[in-house]
């Protein structure tokens, strides 16, 4: 393919009211609609209007601050189930943590909305990482790292093998014989150190064969997972020298594991657009003065692994430890490191940049000026596309898919109508089993 033709991927990353903490509080959110399952599926038509590879679900296994705006209120694969049914050719991403979920009922879950959605279902993979998401399924703490990465690989496996139990031609339907051919349909007889599970799955192989894989790994582990088994990933990157350096690491890495697959990356990416400068930094200011403090301070604690509520606002971060002797998710953690070596913010306005999206990158602009870094990155060795994490919803979709996607367009950078119609043929990735493995 060549560069001309090489088009760009863009996912919605769905979060409550958008990614910035303070959006359920602005009086234009619809924070009285997140139980609505129409309001899922009107995001979900909007991002398939701007013609977009799929929306993406994150999950967490416990409730945060519940005065703060909890985030999480539908089960997102139940959420899916409806929101493919509104929709025609837009794919749909959902978090499944292999610590908490057996490769049984991940499989049997994502099979079936795969052939709800006439393949159109990818599952992103985590270990997930908090003790409280651990106490609500009967561990005392969560697992430690590099266990998490031994049972997420062990779990990808094993869900495969489990599509794979049925093949491709297993149904025969004749009604004067059998339903379905009994020597192809298997049982998988896995037996690891986490999981044993006979199979064979209790669904007929998806449309898609396997689910389309994403994984979102910044640590060593997480990387060899990525570079292993993952047919897309999410990234996390500040700028894009940090993009470079990610997306350089795990292109190399793939071709290490022997696959020829080009595995695409996204990294995060959070958009305020409107017609001047000056209007789009107006945006991410009203946003940034409806963030209470105290609460953003609790969410910095555990981010950096620390009691944050003394700091003073508008004085500069106090001194943190260095990323080698820092215990918890370091992804996140090296980005917030980065920002304070880069910008040298105060307290307050460290707040503010992890208050919508967490230090991913930002950026606030014109149409113009945004399509302009996105095709930098793009074109770089930064990113094959970007998940895009809007700081309200719907508004910030909308602007994006109303104000940029048609920018991106006219540059030729991003489709004007879907090719196909599985997530697979969105991502430009083979069916399972073409010698891309």
């Amino acid at each position: 393919m060549s560069m001309n033709e090489r088009m760009m991927h863009l996912n919605l990353f769905l979060f409550g009211c958008g990614h910035h903490r303070a959006a359920w509080r602005h009086p234009n959110s619809a924070v009285e609609q997140l139980g609505d399952i129409r309001y899922y599926e009107r995001l979900a038509q909007t991002a398939e209007r701007g013609k977009l590879d799929a929306v993406f679900f994150a999950d967490g296994q416990s409730n945060g601050n519940v005065a703060d705006g909890s985030y999480w209120f539908l089960e997102p694969l139940t959420a899916m189930a409806a929101m493919s049914r509104a929709t025609d050719r837009i794919g749909f991403i959902s978090t499944v943590s292999s610590t908490f979920f057996t490769p049984f009922h991940a499989a049997r879950m994502m099979a079936s909305l795969d052939h709800i959605s006439s393949g159109r279902m990818g599952w992103n993979v985590v270990t997930s990482m908090f003790d409280a998401e651990a106490r609500n399924h009967g561990y005392e703490s969560m697992p430690a790292h590099a266990e998490r990465y031994r049972r997420a690989e062990e779990f990808v496996d094993a869900v495969i093998k489990l599509w794979d139990s049925w093949q491709a031609d297993a149904l025969v339907m004749d009604r004067a014989g059998q339903y379905a051919d009994p020597d192809k349909v298997n049982p998988i007889n896995h037996q690891g150190e986490f999981f044993l599970v006979d199979g064979p799955l209790n669904v007929p192989r998806p449309p898609q064969g396997h689910p389309v894989l994403f994984q979102a790994g910044a640590s060593e582990q997480g990387r060899a997972l990525a570079a292993k088994c993952a047919e897309a990933i999410y990234a996390v990157a500040y700028d894009l020298p940090a993009a470079q350096d990610y997306y350089r690491d795990i292109k190399r890495r793939v071709k290490e594991a022997g696959r020829t697959v080009d595995v695409p990356i996204m990294p995060g990416l959070v958009t305020y657009v409107a017609s001047t400068e000056a209007e789009a930094r107006a945006k991410q200011r009203e946003l940034d003065e409806l963030l209470p403090a105290d609460a953003s301070l609790r969410q910095l604690g555990t981010y950096v692994g620390q009691d944050c509520s003394g700091w003073e606002l508008d004085a500069p971060v106090p001194a943190l430890p260095s990323l080698d002797v820092f215990t918890g998710p370091k992804g996140r953690y090296a980005t917030i490191l980065r920002i304070i070596e880069t910008e040298q913010p105060t307290v307050r306005q460290l707040l503010g940049r992890l208050a919508a999206g967490g230090g991913h990158c930002t950026m606030v602009g014109t149409p113009e000026s945004i399509a302009d870094r996105m095709e930098q990155w793009f074109r770089n060795e930064g990113a094959d596309g970007f998940n895009l994490m809007p700081p309200s919803l719907p508004a910030g979709i909308e602007d994006f898919v109303e104000q940029v996607v048609p920018e991106l367009q006219r540059r030729g950078l991003f489709r004007t109508e879907y090719e196909g119609s599985t997530l697979r043929e969105h991502l430009g990735l083979a069916p399972p089993g073409s010698g891309q493995w």
